[in-house]
């Protein structure tokens, strides 16, 4: 993931990435975020967690890990790494989102810090709209995560947007193993796009040439650039 992709200027000129079917917000009182890693929903789906709280909406936000990626060379505790987490949601107006982090004894299974279907059902109880990874991003590390979010919403009959990251380095216009039909987006005001940049750079991506996330990959600049468009696309 960490080869040159997609540059943010061939996503741009795409017409058809302007034109996907819009999903509305209104209405939605209560949204539950799942992420495999601290910052990840920050990144897919920051501008709709700002709209949402604007809102009023309750947020719950749900993270299968702690970001400790010591063993991938990741600079920082995770302390440090919550912390800007949090200062990244204060600049989106969304300091008042419910944190939920998940732990071994919280349902993970096998072992292998796999978050339970059961658990995550739990958690999204009572919420309008479930938010997650998409489970097609080609990140080991999502992919259980964005399984047992799906089951979850499927259990309790709600919702789920799956929200890519990694897509946008991999994949190309019109790709054929990417699933454009069920592509939506969310669009967000330049009020809202400039908050979700601010809230970005809370997250030190912006802090030299690269920065190396949560789950090991690194964010260049150029990849920052797809996150800070006028939407956010999500798979139904």
């Amino acid at each position: 993931m960490d080869r040159p992709g997609t540059s943010e200027a061939s996503w741009r000129g795409w017409p058809a990435l302007r034109e996907f079917p819009a999903v509305h917000l209104a209405g939605i009182t209560s949204a539950v975020v799942i992420a495999a890693h601290p910052g990840d929903a920050v990144l897919s789906v920051g501008g709709t967690i700002s709209m949402l709280a604007a809102s009023g909406a309750r947020v719950r936000m749900v993270s299968a890990s702690t970001g400790d990626v010591a063993d991938s060379g990741k600079r920082g505790t995770p302390w440090e790494w919550w912390g800007e987490v949090r200062h990244a949601l204060q600049m989106l107006g969304a300091d008042g989102v419910e944190i939920v982090q998940l732990r071994d004894s919280d349902g993970h299974g096998g072992g292998g810090g796999e978050p339970q279907a059961e658990t995550l059902t739990r958690l999204c109880a009572g919420f309008d709209l479930c938010l997650a990874p998409w489970e097609g991003d080609r990140n080991p590390a999502t992919e259980p995560v964005a399984r047992a979010a799906r089951q979850a919403a499927a259990a309790l009959d709600i919702p789920v947007l799956g929200c890519p990251v990694w897509l946008w380095h991999w994949a190309h216009p019109e790709d054929p193993r990417v699933p454009w039909e069920r592509m939506n987006r969310i669009v967000l005001s330049e009020e809202i796009r400039r908050l979700k940049v601010d809230a970005i750079a809370c997250l030190n991506v912006w802090g030299g040439t690269s920065r190396v996330a949560a789950d090991g990959m690194t964010l260049t600049t150029e990849k920052v650039a797809h996150f800070i468009r006028d939407a956010e696309l999500v798979f139904r």
